[in-house]
């Protein structure tokens, strides 16, 4: 008993210390919950999904006075209708989408605010350290205002889901359905980065805030994202590879495919050719996520700039000067009909994608069941050529060509499916008859 009572009186200042230091860091969290939530708003966004109209909910930052708010391209992305609530004064606004980008995951929104706007701070994220005490911000299942504290787990995570780039921060603090766009803040208040995607309990994953400003300012000055594109489809060159092609010590990329007329092929680049350096950066890919490093790398290579690249083509070194092209759109431009169908501008990803032979026409990305375009026969993935005689090569041929149908009871469709051409007769629903009421 004595040697109890002993140890509990030199243990005592430890005890008050620690007590101390969790009260100290308890008054912080409270503090930077306080100052951040109420530049932290709820956004709804209702769009269109296969013909149906839902609703999606998610969270953004206010950006600055002039009503500029982020968020992630998935919570707007084919939105009809976006509002943003302000939960300070439950004030909900009209937003417009000033711009997207798909491959960071990053939208851009606008409101007309009517009074001065809590902004949020933001702070640098090349700065975060991996076990960074963080908070994240937003309105998981509609619940506003709602924080979560955590880690920071790792930085740099790079994620194997097309068509994302990003170099994501991963924390462990959570981040649920309706937190998407949310922003994850440091303990000096300062934003970090803007959440993005969960995989689980305790998996997050946020866009570092340096990304997020830098596309930022492209969307609001330029209005689009010119990104640096090879065009070429790669693998890791994993040991094993290396190994039976006899080069154990050699790290880099194998070039897949070649896409006609892309800067690659011009190059010179072939098929089985292993990158191993891009201008002056040696390239290491061992995993199918390390690719997305190199993607970067070439991306944001200024579109024009020669580029020399070091490659090995059968066990001997090559040197190729390449000159940077401008990527595709990764999001083409989508229109609806009236037919129960949908198109998109037909993009050389789409057409590697679904191997497609034909250079010229819209693809069909969607096919309503029951519709008149289904009655007719049309398929997703077909490119279309032609309706009614009229030859359709962009989009704007598209829309024209709706225009001159609209009256129609019935018209030709012309499309190329994989080697065949199918020819696809459209025919109007008749109107049902009313029903004469019985004396």
């Amino acid at each position: 008993m004595v040697f109890l009572i002993w140890m509990s009186v030199i243990m005592l200042p430890y005890f008050s210390w620690g007590e101390e230091l969790f009260q100290t860091l308890q008054k912080k969290i409270i503090e930077v919950s306080n100052s951040v939530k109420p530049s932290v708003v709820h956004i709804d966004a209702i769009l269109k999904q296969n013909n149906r109209k839902i609703t999606v909910a998610g969270s953004g930052v206010i950006l600055d006075q002039e009503g500029h708010i982020l968020t992630n391209h998935h919570v707007v992305y084919k939105a009809e209708k976006v509002t943003v609530t302000i939960p300070l004064w439950k004030k909900k606004y009209d937003a417009l989408v000033i711009g997207t980008d798909r491959q960071t995951d990053l939208a851009v929104l606008k409101i007309e605010p009517d009074r001065e706007l809590p902004v949020a701070r933001f702070g640098n994220s090349d700065e975060v350290q991996v076990g960074e005490w963080v908070l994240a911000i937003g309105n998981p299942y509609g619940l506003d205002g709602t924080v979560s504290f955590g880690i920071v787990s790792a930085k740099g995570r790079n994620l194997t889901l097309e068509p994302l780039i990003t170099d994501f921060i991963q924390t462990d603090a959570m981040i649920d359905f309706g937190s998407s766009g949310g922003p994850l803040v440091n303990l000096k208040g300062e934003v970090i980065g803007i959440n993005s995607l969960m995989e689980g309990r305790g998996i997050g994953f946020t866009i570092p805030i340096n990304t997020v400003l830098e596309v930022k300012d492209k969307i609001l000055k330029q209005g689009t994202i010119e990104r640096g594109w090879l065009g070429v489809t790669l693998q890791p060159l994993n040991r094993d590879l290396a190994s039976y092609w006899g080069i154990p010590e050699v790290t880099g990329v194998v070039v897949n495919s070649v896409f006609e007329g892309s800067p690659a092929e011009q190059a010179g680049i072939k098929v089985g050719d292993i990158i191993t350096r891009f201008g002056e950066k040696g390239i290491n890919c061992e995993e199918k996520e390390d690719i997305n490093e190199f993607i970067r790398t070439v991306a944001s290579t200024p579109i024009g700039k020669k580029v020399e690249v070091e490659l090995i083509r059968k066990g001997k070194r090559k040197r190729l000067k390449v000159k940077i092209g401008e990527q595709p759109n990764v999001d083409p431009e989508e229109v609806e009909t009236d037919w129960g169908f949908f198109v998109k501008e037909l993009t050389s990803l789409l057409r590697f994608k679904y191997r497609l032979e034909v250079k010229k026409g819209v693809f069909v990305s969607f096919v309503e069941k029951g519709s008149v375009a289904n009655e007719a026969g049309m398929k997703k993935a077909d490119v279309i050529k032609e309706i009614d005689g009229k030859e359709i090569q962009t989009i704007e041929d598209f829309k024209k060509a709706l225009d001159t149908i609209a009256n129609k009871d019935r018209f030709l469709v012309t499309v190329q499916r994989g080697r065949e051409t199918k020819f696809l007769l459209f025919k109007k629903r008749k109107k049902a008859e009313p029903r004469a009421e019985k004396n």
